[in-house]
């Protein structure tokens, strides 16, 4: 469960709304398991992103999700998992959470 108390939390989850939060926790799996056949391409992902006000830095692929390097307005450092089919928000971590697992809830 996410700590909104960190101001960067509240704004990371505010920016990227309910379109990237709904249907986004896998049950406890830190990957994803979609055919790529059905996976969003990665301009998609990255158009997402930044119309949510954030800097992509990298995209690559890991267990099987996007992962978003980005940067939001105060350069402070963003770290999204995405499903690659509805482009969902699986885990977040975000500057200074070190060791802490972000998942959004249902």
């Amino acid at each position: 469960m996410p700590n909104f108390r960190r101001p960067l939390a509240r704004l990371a989850f505010a920016a990227l709304g309910p379109c990237l939060v709904a249907g986004a926790a896998l049950a406890g799996e830190d990957h994803c398991r979609v055919p790529m056949a059905e996976w969003q391409p990665r301009a998609a992902v990255q158009a997402l992103v930044e119309a949510q006000g954030l800097t992509v830095r990298r995209i690559k692929i890991d267990d099987g999700c996007y992962e978003v390097h980005a940067r939001d307005a105060q350069g402070r450092e963003v770290e999204l998992k995405l499903d690659p089919a509805t482009l969902a928000v699986v885990q977040s971590e975000f500057e200074g959470d070190h060791d802490r697992d972000r998942r959004p809830e249902h």
